[in-house]
């Protein structure tokens, strides 16, 4: 499969919506990165191209490719037929033939796929009233297409045979025109790509939106027409009523117009008609309507992903209706025959064979569904143990049920991760043991405030004892000090009185001195005690401060536990909300 959806990494923000939009169960791969980010990538082998997810996408992740660039800059090169999808009118209602004047100024020759539209459903009367084919799901969208081949091979033989409305004008332009030019298919549809590639038909598929930025970008100015006329100079017949294939119930219309009692069922929109069309799967041939008329796009055509409009569905809608009244009018001009065939079909009907519009198709080997068995280690690691688990279908992953999850990731297009369950449960794993890790550490600072609390304590009794203990050194210091001053002085008139016996003065001196030698000691001893008593206060004043900061990162830690135990609380009632 060629690379048509692509996705911008940076931008993706793994918020599900692709994988929740798209209707193809294996288009989608989604992958966490190393960093923690989901981010879902394309699938292209299993993807349908049908757009819906770059409509969705509301970040810009996604996007697709087409030959817009290729096809304006081969131009200049050779001749290009153009091909104008009847959308263009109701995409660009005041622009389509200054669209259309801008490529015939570049030397392309322009043709109307409307009139490959008429061929379509001339082919498809002629072989439903010849009854070769039985009960058909029409093809003119190229996602059902490759859905069908994909998901849905054994509708394959349901699959209408007849060529879509652009390869019909394809084949007309090369094997009834003999035009060996290369074709450009100017389209809303992204998928046009790959039935380009499928058939060999055509070479380029300009999307109308790519178109527009291209010419953005080149600063080429489309003039305006608000004429509501409809018709234009193409370089060959301009289409009829083939105009409104491009509206819900296109094909019906145009089926009915010609045979009013043809059984036709239309559906639309890719919530809706992929799931009926495996509903048709399911149901016997005998209740299948003889058309099924499904287009993959809710409005059609004409609001496909690669439009580019700005119209609401009002806008178009309207639009086709006035483009139905000018197709039916030019219809009748051409002179009608008998039983309400037209000159055109008459025409069809001489040059045309049915044969050369008939199409093959390519069907895919479908990817096998695992068993109960296969998916209960998947469901296991999701989280999922119980049955009533296992049907939770909460939708965030993308997914319409948890057993497609499971699925997914069982092909490896998902990861457990993804899954809010899962993800749920692990969550609530983690606040568990953070209540175990809080409660220990509850624990914990209590006991440190009680035993700083006591340390505290033991702190003041010091710093009192040590007060007491400075306040008996300067006492005692004070004390040594007069003690030493009167023994000097004892000591001194011994030494002047010369009545007492002198050996006796010599040794009352020698005790004397030997005394006021042990109060200088005294003294000194004091001195070294106020000072270490000095230091030992600043060092209990440092404690002190200390011990007040632990307390007060203590109480704060008190706080902030608290706070956490009430965040946990909110979460986990949030959780299980």
């Amino acid at each position: 499969m060629s690379e048509l959806i692509i996705v911008k990494p940076e931008k993706c923000v793994g918020c599900n919506a692709c994988v929740r939009e798209c209707p193809a169960p294996e288009a989608n791969m989604t992958k966490q990165l190393e960093d923690g980010r989901f981010i879902t990538m394309v699938n292209h082998d299993k993807c349908i191209a049908c757009g819906e997810c770059v409509k969705k996408c509301n970040h810009g992740a996604r996007d697709f490719i087409d030959d817009t660039d290729d096809c304006i800059s081969d131009i200049i090169k050779e001749k290009i037929i153009i091909m104008a999808s009847p959308a263009l009118k109701a995409v660009l209602p005041t622009k389509w033939k200054g669209v259309l004047d801008w490529f015939k100024k570049q030397g392309c020759t322009i043709f109307d796929a409307s009139f490959g539209a008429d061929i379509c459903t001339w082919a498809h009367i002629r072989t439903l009233d010849q009854d070769k084919i039985g009960n058909i799901i029409s093809q003119q969208c190229p996602a059902i297409v490759k859905y069908v081949e994909i998901y849905q091979p054994k509708l394959l033989q349901n699959l209408s045979p007849i060529h879509s409305p652009a390869a019909c004008s394809a084949i007309y332009i090369k094997k009834y025109l003999r035009r060996n030019n290369p074709i450009a298919y100017i389209t809303p549809c992204i998928g046009a790509k790959n039935e380009a590639k499928d058939t060999g038909l055509f070479e380029y598929n300009v999307t109308i939106k790519k178109l527009l930025e291209y010419f953005d970008r080149n600063d080429i100015t489309i003039p305006i027409d608000t004429s509501e006329d409809y018709e234009y100079k193409f370089d060959e017949p301009q289409g009829q009523l083939g105009a409104i294939y491009s509206r819900p119930g296109g094909l019906r219309d145009n089926l009915w117009f010609h045979d009013p009692d043809i059984n036709i069922t239309n559906s639309e929109g890719v919530h809706k008609v992929f799931n009926e069309m495996n509903m048709y799967g399911r149901m016997p041939e005998s209740k299948h309507p003889k058309v099924f008329d499904v287009l993959s796009c809710e409005f059609g055509c004409n609001i496909g992903p690669a439009s580019g409009t700005k119209q609401t569905v009002f806008d178009v809608m309207a639009t086709m209706r006035a483009i139905e009244n000018e197709a039916k009018g030019r219809r009748k001009s051409t002179g009608i025959m008998g039983r309400g065939d037209d000159r055109l079909f008459k025409k069809f009907d001489d040059e045309l064979r049915v044969a050369d519009f008939l199409r093959n198709y390519k069907p895919s080997m479908p990817t096998p569904i695992p068993s109960n068995m296969q998916l209960d280690p998947i469901f296991k690691k999701m989280g999922m143990h119980t049955e009533d688990d296992r049907k939770y279908d909460c939708h965030a992953c993308g997914y319409d049920t948890c057993r497609d999850m499971a699925i997914a990731i069982y092909r490896g297009l998902n990861t457990p991760d993804n899954c809010i369950v899962h993800a749920k449960s692990i969550l609530l794993a983690r606040h568990s043991a953070l209540n175990r890790q809080n409660e220990k550490f509850e624990e914990i600072t209590a006991e440190c405030l009680e035993l700083s609390d006591k340390l505290k304590e033991n702190v003041a009794n010091i710093n009192e004892n040590m007060k007491t203990i400075g306040d008996s050194t300067t006492a005692t210091s004070e004390r040594a000090a007069v003690v030493k001053d009167l023994l000097e002085n004892v000591v001194s008139f011994c030494n002047d009185n010369s009545t007492m016996d002198a050996d006796s003065v010599s040794q009352l001196t020698s005790i004397l001195e030997t005394t006021i030698d042990a109060f200088s000691a005294l003294d000194d001893n004091v001195s070294i005690t106020n000072e270490s008593s000095e230091t030992i206060n600043k060092s209990i004043n440092d404690i002190i401060s200390l011990v007040g900061e632990i307390n007060d990162v203590l109480v704060k830690t008190e706080d902030t536990e608290g706070i956490l135990k009430e965040d946990i609380s909110k979460n986990r009632q949030e959780d299980e909300e």
